[in-house]
Formats: C-alpha cells, structure tokens, sequence
C-alpha cells in the first residue's frame, strides 16, 4: 500500500449526500443501479453503484451515503457518472454503503 501524504487526503473532497433516485442500469457490466444524489448546496449528482447484492431501489431511497465528489466525470456505458459512492467490501466483494451513524446536512465534508 501506498503512503500518502495528508496535503494528498486533503485533495479528495468527501461529501454525504441523500440518494433521491434508484434505477436499474441494463447496460452495466456488472449488476448496479443509476443513483441520484443530493448534495445540498454542491447540487444533484449522478453515480453508478454496484450495490445491487445488498440492497434494492427502494432501500436506497432517502438513505443518506459518503461519496467523493470532486472526480472528473466517467462514462460507464451510456450513463455519466459524476461522483463516486463509497462502500465496503463484504467477503463475497459485494458493496455494503458507507453512510453516516446520525442525519446530517446534505454536502457535509468528511474530514
């Protein structure tokens, strides 16, 4: 592994935002879903999520999740990712969502 130096973890803009909107994605690769998330005063972003083994469309609505927000934005298949969603790896590499233990404000920065 890598050692990064903190001005390095100080470039990865870390925001939580509230998932607005689930849709399958038929052209991905691997199973995942067309996220929309608000990010408060950051705006509305995009992101492809393989997370389908955990969790449905419904589930993830108003689920609140951490995401990197300042990635430029990937073309996945047809759709434009805009931000990538964290999670964890589970034994079976399936993704379990980070999110916050308590509500907070849509665009608050992890730090």
């Amino acid at each position: 592994m890598d050692v990064i130096s903190w001005n390095d973890f100080e470039k990865i803009d870390m925001r939580v935002g509230t998932i607005i909107e689930a849709n399958e994605f038929p052209g991905a690769r691997k199973p995942a879903y067309k996220l929309t998330v608000d990010f408060g005063e950051l705006g509305i972003k995009r992101s492809s999520a393989q997370v389908t083994a955990h969790y449905s469309k419904e589930e993830l609505i108003n689920r609140q999740v951490i995401a990197v927000v300042n990635f430029p934005a990937k073309q996945i298949a047809t759709f434009i990712s805009e931000c990538l969603v964290l999670g964890v790896y589970d034994e079976n590499k399936d993704v379990i969502l980070l999110q916050p233990g308590n509500p907070v404000i849509n665009g608050m920065k992890i730090g």
